[in-house]
């Protein structure tokens, strides 16, 4: 919002502070000011000059020499390149010794042989934005209203001797996008009053039409959710042209381009009151008529950009009962607009809903002022004093005849008043001050909140219509401390119970995984959460019964569906890395896929949270002592293993598998053995020779496991035990069995055995030969028994070494190595 000075000071009187002064005391109040602009860019000396001649120039076909009355006493003589100069006309001139923006210092000069005694300007040359003007005046100099006074100053005359402050808005702060809101609030600061326009006396002042607007014009209200206030004026006898210059220098001023009277008016008005206003050519409506309702699917509407455009159900229409007229809030619509042969208007003022004017103009591409505020709700009470100032602006400066009444729709119960509690005590418990009742009422008063004591001693505070953002008392004691000022609330220790912060079991054990496997020398990488329907399908997922999941509106075909896997997206990172030759990558994602086993959807999908890795190259580098080695599945298995030790998680086992999209002997499932059973969390192994081939991979191994059975099986905590006291017993078994016997249970059936006095067992050899026979292997143990409160005896062990050679040998048919 850019508030003018000069503007500012017909609503509160600002003597005794400059524009800059007042941009710190907003500032500091809450309301940020961006910048002060100063209007004047450098112009000194300029004056209204009356061209009395124009003749060519002797010497040059494109120039003229003018004389003209500025004031002076005297006529001067000044050449002229302009086309559009004339006799007649009334001009800025820049005097002998005048200053334009630039630098440019105006001298006597000869042009062609011929004396200047001066330059006549054009909009641009004295610093004006010239986009800004009518077109027609656009090139060229700038031609002054017939009234304007000679030798008049043109920064009086153009308000250029004004400063413009530029608001920067929160969005509850809707109030400040008018000059009387702005103007509250300035009046609030410095304990002034505000003035406010009044309409009425002009109205009065001005006369009206002998008719009954109601007999001429009809308002309805079919759309009563979108809007809940109507109001309109008919104004007859109207001579559309140029508006005022001072209201052409206000708007300018603003950042509005000045169009005609009509328009001009109504877009004063709205700076003004925050209110938009809209003029209709009442001829053009079907009877006089305005029904509000929303558009018919398919239903067409040419706006005043000469653009059609299609409408949707939810759009909020004004029409005359048989066509649309305009884009409630918006735009109007080309086919009722106000153009130079228009003598009746239709003057609207309305309460439109925000959301529905916010969804209109954002789908449409149609942002104006007027949808702005719209869209950060107006002031319900503010419609019928901004629908009677337009009108008695038109009768002033349009030749109107103001017909008798005003015509209305409204939808009860729509606005209610609001009235807060406020006491003294809790005004000070919030801000840490000491204020009294009188300093409170004092602040409230300022602000223009009307209140009245309770029996109680508390205050009953009015809060006016247009400050739409205080609903409860908290947004009340905000207002005393910023009239009170920020600088003047002392520093106060904070008192209360606290609460302390902390992690969630889940936040935990997400955290400890992203540490260790960064401290693993794994990487982290984040991908996207859509994918192309064929990557769903890539490896056989943890989820076989989930139904793809298609975007409404997807980005691109490669982002269509939600994932119900990490490992293709973790694949595309591997082959990115390896074409830009990174060949030795080992990286990891912890997020959520999505799982439904809907067609249709009728439900949100489930989120699943899942871990996976993707290893492919070297272990580590080559070294002098060691040659480079690459990663195989154990590296997987060992991170993995690592993560679940570290978080306390029993019970793991690996099984052989061969699911689809993986090698077939270089593959296990992950299970967990639990009290509810033995579930399958997940797949570790290397991918099949196939897809690596397809997808110009060297081995790589990938893990994808489900995190809330881990999460669940976690116990969270560190257990600390002693060190041990009594020495341990150490004995090696080397068993020969199939080939195929599963080594995992063959430790878990030792476990069982053994019962507690097993401390741990270790794999220190696994041996195939000749020496076996066809299809045996040699699985060496290293077991390590220990009592925590007594030494073991020889006895005790070599009892415990003889079930667990028993428990092998009904298990798995093994026999010592000899």
């Amino acid at each position: 919002m850019k508030v003018s000075y000069q503007w500012l000071s017909e609503y509160v009187d600002v003597t005794g502070f400059t524009a800059e002064e007042l941009a710190e005391k907003l500032t500091r109040s809450g309301i940020e000011v961006d910048i002060v602009e100063d209007r004047n860019k450098g112009v000194t000396n300029v004056v209204v000059g009356y061209v009395k001649a124009r003749e060519k120039h002797p010497d040059a076909d494109k120039l003229s020499v003018c004389t003209l009355d500025a004031g002076l006493g005297e006529d001067l003589q000044i050449v002229c390149g302009a086309k559009n100069v004339a006799a007649g006309q009334k001009v800025p001139v820049a005097l002998v010794g005048a200053e334009l923006p630039d630098g440019l210092k105006i001298k006597r000069a000869k042009l062609r042989g011929v004396e200047s005694q001066g330059m006549i300007c054009s909009a641009k040359e004295l610093g004006l934005n010239d986009k800004l003007l009518p077109k027609e005046i656009q090139e060229g100099i700038l031609v002054l209203p017939e009234d304007t006074e000679v030798g008049r100053s043109i920064l009086d005359v153009l308000a250029i001797n004004d400063k413009v402050l530029e608001l920067d808005l929160t969005p509850n702060r809707s109030d400040a996008l008018s000059m009387i809101g702005a103007a509250y609030e300035i009046a609030a600061i410095l304990g002034r009053s505000v003035k406010l326009p009044d309409a009425e006396t002009a109205l009065q002042a001005a006369g009206g039409a002998a008719v009954k607007a109601a007999d001429r014009i009809s308002v309805n209200i079919t759309a009563k959710e979108q809007c809940t206030h109507y109001a309109a004026r008919l104004i007859e006898g109207v001579r559309v042209g140029t508006s005022p210059l001072w209201m052409q220098n206000r708007l300018m001023a603003a950042g509005i381009r000045p169009i005609n009277n009509v328009v001009d008016i109504t877009n004063f008005v709205m700076l003004e009151y925050g209110q938009p206003l809209h003029a209709f050519d009442a001829d053009q409506l079907s009877g006089g008529h305005v029904d509000v309702r929303l558009a018919r699917e398919g239903e067409k509407l040419v706006t005043l950009d000469d653009v059609e455009r299609t409408l949707e159900p939810h759009m909020l229409l004004i029409t005359d009962g048989t066509k649309p007229v305009g884009l409630a809030g918006v735009m109007g619509g080309a086919n009722s607009e106000v153009t130079e042969g228009t003598t009746r208007i239709l003057l609207e003022s309305a309460k439109f809903a925000g959301s529905s004017i916010r969804k209109t103009s954002r789908q449409l591409g149609l942002r104006s002022e007027a949808s702005l505020r719209f869209e950060k709700e107006v002031n319900p009470e503010a419609v019928l004093p901004a629908l009677n100032r337009a009108a008695s602006l038109m009768a002033q400066y349009a030749a109107g005849q103001v017909a008798d009444g005003i015509v209305e729709a409204i939808v009860e119960g729509s606005h209610k008043p609001v009235r807060i509690e406020l006491s003294v005590d809790r005004v000070n418990s919030y801000l840490g001050t000491a204020l009294t009742l009188a300093e409170i009422e004092q602040i409230l008063d300022r602000l223009s909140f009307t209140f009245v004591k309770t029996d109680d001693g508390q205050l009953l505070v009015h809060v006016p219509s247009r400050r739409g953002d205080i609903t409860r008392d908290v947004d009340l004691i905000e207002e005393v401390a910023r009239l009170f000022g920020y600088d003047n609330i002392p520093t106060t220790l904070m008192s209360g119970v606290t609460t302390p912060g902390s992690l969630t079991k889940e936040q935990s054990i997400r955290r400890i995984t992203r540490n260790l496997l960064t401290q693993s020398g794994v990487h982290e990488v984040v991908t996207y959460s859509f994918t192309h329907p064929e990557q769903n399908n890539l490896l056989a997922g943890l989820y076989p019964a989930a139904k793809p999941i298609p975007l409404a509106m997807p980005m691109s075909e490669d982002r269509s569906e939600l994932r119900t896997s990490l490992l293709p997206h973790l694949l595309e990172v591997v082959s990115y890395n390896r074409n830009r030759n990174i060949d030795n990558v080992a990286i990891f994602e912890l997020a959520k896929v999505f799982v439904t086993e809907e067609s249709q959807l009728t439900t949100l999908p489930q989120e699943k949270l899942l871990l996976s890795i993707a290893m492919t190259g070297k272990r580590s580098a080559s070294h002098w002592g060691q040659k480079a080695e690459h990663v195989d599945f154990f590296d997987l298995k060992g991170i993995f293993e690592r993560l679940t030790g570290y978080l306390g998680i029993e019970g793991i086992e690996f099984a052989a598998a061969a699911p689809e999209g993986f090698h077939p002997g270089r593959t296990a499932e992950l299970y967990i053995n639990t009290a509810a059973g033995r579930t399958l969390i997940g797949r570790a192994g290397q991918l099949h020779p196939a897809l690596q081939q397809q997808r110009d991979l060297d081995d790589t191994y990938v893990l994808e496991v489900e995190m809330e059975p881990l999460i669940a099986a976690s116990s969270h905590t560190i257990a600390y035990k002693l060190l041990p006291r009594y020495p341990s017993v150490g004995r090696d078994l080397a068993v020969v069995v199939d080939a195929g016997a599963p080594v995992g249970h063959m430790q878990q059936t030792i476990r069982a055995a053994a019962g507690e006095l097993l401390e741990s067992i270790s794999v220190f050899d696994i041996y195939t030969g000749d020496r076996l026979g066809a299809g045996k292997k040699s699985v060496a143990f290293a077991l390590i028994f220990r009592h925590g409160d007594r030494t073991l005896l020889d006895e005790e062990v070599t009892e415990l070494h003889g079930k667990i050679v028993q428990a092998l040998e009904q298990e798995f048919s093994a026999e010592l190595r000899k």
